[in-house]
């Protein structure tokens, strides 16, 4: 298939998702133009806020141990949210293709809650973390590192 016909593949699952009672939103793994993975959005579904359509597809993908997007590219509804695209840089595929702008979208759909908007998000990430709308502080813990050290030292060399 080819980015067209991948790309509008995704807005027809994210249709569909939308008519099962879902959010508006579906992203394909795809390799060589061919479909590996497919996801939509299932937060309505299951009340889970990390249900994302790319979180899905990224979890399903390494249930069939693809653990990283390399030669993979990925086709979703809606330009990735932070969280997101967080996940897809640690997946790592070669390239996103996305269908609607976040402008495109925030003109019909919003998504945010009591910390963020569409408009607000991407920034929050851009603040110290002290000015964020998500506190955030250091707790006490008398040796904080040693899970860090404890991984290091067992995947030495």
């Amino acid at each position: 298939m080819h980015d067209n016909e991948l790309t509008e593949l995704a807005v027809r699952r994210a249709l569909e998702n939308v008519e099962d009672g879902g959010k508006p939103f579906a992203c394909l793994i795809v390799r060589d133009g061919e479909v590996v993975v497919e996801a939509v959005n299932h937060v309505a579904q299951t009340g889970d806020p990390t249900a994302h359509a790319e979180i899905r597809a990224i979890r399903q993908a390494a249930g069939q141990g693809i653990t990283d997007l390399t030669g993979y590219e990925v086709v979703v509804t809606a330009y990735p949210c932070p969280m997101c695209l967080g996940a897809l840089y640690y997946a790592q595929p070669d390239r996103v293709v996305f269908a609607a702008t976040r402008e495109q979208e925030s003109e019909h759909y919003e998504d945010g809650n009591r910390l963020m908007t569409l408009d607000t998000f991407y920034d929050e990430y851009a603040k110290p973390a002290e000015e964020r709308a998500l506190r955030a502080e250091q707790g006490d813990a008398a040796d904080p590192t040693a899970p860090f050290r404890a991984w290091s030292a067992r995947h030495a060399g």
